[in-house]
């Protein structure tokens, strides 16, 4: 399914790429550097959202607002930022709308 959504040239913030590298680093037997060619090659059709001083400025209300934790936050400003609509999470509140402008869908559940 995630692969799927990766046809769709979606955006994504630099901090879902970090976290990725984070996560696959430990799973994924690949050096370094070939783990880095992996993941430049699977987000190259991407719109990378950067986080930038308003983005966390942003997270840092959005925490107080909703609840977030510190990392979604940040995930979150960014979308909004990047001018989402609909933002994919196995992890955070399915169907909330955040600042009436971006949907949280969890494309797993039922």
């Amino acid at each position: 399914m995630a692969q799927n959504l990766l046809v769709e040239n979606p955006s994504i913030s630099s901090q879902v790429i970090s976290e990725y590298l984070n996560t696959t680093r430990r799973i994924l037997n690949l050096s370094k550097e070939d783990l880095l060619i992996q993941t430049a090659n699977l987000f190259s059709g991407c719109n990378v959202i950067p986080v930038g001083a308003s983005t966390l400025s942003l997270a840092g209300s959005l925490v107080i607002k909703y609840q977030f934790q510190l990392f979604d936050a940040v995930v979150v400003a960014a979308a909004i930022e990047g001018g989402c609509d609909l933002l994919y999470s196995e992890d955070m509140h399915h169907g909330l709308i955040v600042n009436k402008c971006l949907t949280i869908f969890n494309p797993f559940k039922n």
